[in-house]
């Protein structure tokens, strides 16, 4: 499906197109999400362009942007049909006529980067993270920083995110540093409610961890820790999809904790489940700066999180644990530290969610992003579809 007439502009409000190939749930698509549906309330001429596999439904989130008045396009290619994804995306482009594509994810940036360039589009890119893993990932984030060079701009969402984009020589001048924001959202639900929604004992202790189950969030070294003596005999319940299922099941059932974990799968808007937890352990090897995070902070759950990414910068000031990443006995020793002391952990989640909403507001977030749209558009020729 490709954009018909395009929807008009208010005067003084540049068009944006945000192109991305969304998974189950994540941050990325939290952050597209939160940035097309607020333009969308404040007037703005906004669109988001989908890739998605072959016989994949739109996900609810996004379906429900057009209620906001969002423009959703969906692109549905088979695998490595990246010929006719791209050739999609220049239809999309000349179909909603945008002043500025704004990429999420390596395979936006490669394609519908690739078609703005093409049509002379102003190009950005927010960086969400790198996960590294295999070969082909790899490959595909080595391109994707070669692409980058070129863009207009590349946003880090955090500190170290922006240092790596210097060293691999994106200009400084193009990279911009805005960390990821908290919006409104559904009420969280209170403790007994969530624990009865997730299908949780009502009582004991238990960790909530929440991700994709794949290498770069760490689940792995979260169950290694939960088998040592430093964590106790305390409960977990993980929440998320991903590649290492299986092969976490089966280290769990190796590991003897298989008795204590809950495997929730995929949870909708389960940022309102959060309170269901003593603790939310965050354990990943790398990150930019994390939206589960976010949502545990608002929720007023006890934090305990690996340092890494921009971990470091939004847990400032000791408003959680904080241990070194891919170290299952320091997790451990959290793990004992977070639970001896109910209300010291307490406390520094009242602070985290100050914290919050002091330093990861939305409208200055908003802001930082409409002045470098302005700055962008300022600088550079009108582009083809300017009037």
């Amino acid at each position: 499906m490709i954009f018909g007439t395009p929807p008009p502009a208010w005067p003084g409000f540049p068009r944006v197109l945000h192109a991305l190939a969304p998974g189950p749930a994540g941050g990325l698509e939290s952050v597209v999400r939160l940035l097309s549906g607020e333009w969308a309330r404040q007037g703005w001429a906004v669109g988001v362009a989908l890739t998605l596999d072959t016989g994949c439904p739109i996900p609810a989130d996004f379906a429900a942007l057009r209620h906001a008045g969002v423009e959703v396009s969906v692109h549905e290619v088979r695998p490595r049909g990246y010929l006719r994804e791209r050739s999609l995306q220049v239809q999309t482009l000349r179909g909603f006529r945008p002043d500025i594509v704004h990429c999420h994810g390596y395979r936006a940036d490669l394609l519908a980067g690739s078609a703005a360039r093409t049509l002379g589009v102003c190009r950005v890119s927010t960086v969400h993270g790198f996960t590294g893993g295999d070969w082909k990932n790899r490959l595909y984030e080595t391109l994707q920083l070669r692409a980058l060079r070129g863009f207009d701009a590349v946003v880090a969402v955090s500190r170290p995110l922006a240092d790596r984009l210097a060293r691999t020589g994106i200009a400084t001048d193009r990279i911009v540093q805005i960390p990821n924001a908290w919006g409104p959202t559904s009420p969280a639900l209170p403790r007994a409610a969530a624990r009865a929604a997730l299908g949780l004992p009502a009582g004991g202790t238990i960790l909530g961890w929440v991700g994709r189950l794949s290498r770069e969030k760490a689940p792995d070294v979260f169950l290694r820790a939960l088998a040592l003596p430093a964590a106790g005999q305390v409960r977990a319940a993980i929440i998320g999809e991903g590649q290492m299922r299986e092969e976490l099941v089966a280290d769990a059932l190796a590991l003897g904790v298989h008795d204590r974990v809950h495997w929730l799968g995929l949870v909708p808007d389960a940022g309102r489940m959060l309170p269901a937890f003593d603790g939310f352990v965050l354990s990943s090897r790398t990150e930019g700066t994390p939206m589960a995070l976010f949502e545990a902070m608002a929720a007023g759950v006890p934090v305990l999180a690996t340092s890494v990414g921009g971990v470091p910068d939004v847990l400032a000031g000791g408003v959680a644990l904080q241990v070194p990443p891919d170290d299952p006995a320091a997790l451990a020793e959290g793990i004992g530290r977070l639970l001896a002391d109910p209300a010291a952990a307490q406390a520094r989640a009242s602070l985290a969610a100050r914290r919050l909403s002091e330093v990861y507001a939305l409208e200055p977030w908003l802001a930082r992003h409409r002045e470098l749209y302005t700055m962008l558009l300022a600088r550079r020729a009108p582009g083809p579809f300017r009037r």
